[in-house]
């Protein structure tokens, strides 16, 4: 007797990880899995994932996503503050998503996409995937020490990757075959005795365990390792990181014996 095994919700998942302006290398990656054929049914993302997942869902092309950056400079995205809980606000940030986004709940997204992030008060990973995005997706971004956190309900969130910030067990369940495109692989790197190298560098090694288990479980992962020398904050090297992760999925789909069983 042949138990046949339960079909799977959604064929190909994608999930992207965290990695403030390092994520710039997401929609590069998203270029090269469109040109191999494939297109995602559900995405999960943390943090820049996150927020790259939540532009391609809402119908941008990578190459739109990228060019909403261009030119831009960080105060057009956060506002400095008297350091009480946090460096910066989230003020800007919020402008952008209200300009840009043009589904204002997840239900209205073209693609299902799930956020993840953190909720302080119970310490645990939250998943947002209905209602309002834009709360959501802040909460996503927010890294601990540098934006400060968001109130949704009663509780208060901030950055999914204290917890989860690959998030591919948030959907592997529910896909016959995923995709993972982590952008912050923790790989050795001269330190500084900035405070904002400080905080981003806690914030990896903080980060870094909880990506171990979620990294078995891609069918193709693609790791952008030369993204080191770019910090959660460089908007300027926008054009630049999209390349690098355009090429380094190419590469990573080129040698990967899994990408038939997607077409």
């Amino acid at each position: 007797m042949t138990i046949e095994k339960p079909e799977k919700k959604y064929k190909l998942g994608l999930s992207l990880s965290g990695g403030g302006a390092r994520g710039f290398a997401h929609p590069g990656a998203i270029k090269a899995i469109e040109e191999a054929g494939m297109k995602p049914d559900v995405i999960a993302g943390t943090s820049a994932g996150a927020f790259a997942g939540v532009l391609y869902a809402d119908g941008y092309s990578p190459e739109e996503i990228i060019e909403l950056f261009l030119g831009k400079n960080l105060l057009q995205f956060a506002e400095i503050k008297v350091p009480t809980i946090a460096i910066f606000g989230t003020a800007g940030f919020r402008r952008f998503l209200k300009k840009h986004l043009r589904a204002k709940n997840f239900e209205n997204l073209q693609i299902p996409m799930k956020v993840i992030a953190t909720n302080l008060e119970e310490g645990l990973t939250t998943v947002f995937e209905q209602g309002p995005i834009i709360d959501a997706l802040v909460a996503s971004c927010s890294i601990p020490v540098v934006f400060p956190p968001v109130k949704i309900g009663n509780a208060s969130y901030m950055d999914g990757g204290i917890f989860k910030n690959f998030p591919v067990s948030i959907i592997r369940s529910e896909c016959e075959k995923i995709i993972g495109v982590n952008v912050s692989p923790l790989v050795s790197k001269k330190s500084s005795q900035s405070i904002m190298h400080i905080a981003e560098r806690t914030f990896h090694y903080m980060s870094r365990n909880n990506t171990l288990l979620d990294r078995n479980l891609c069918d193709i992962l693609i790791e952008m390792k030369d993204l080191v020398d770019y910090n959660i904050l460089d908007l300027k090297s926008a054009a630049k990181i999209f390349k690098l992760g355009y090429e380094n999925a190419q590469k990573s789909l080129n040698n990967s014996p899994l990408i038939s069983p997607f077409e």
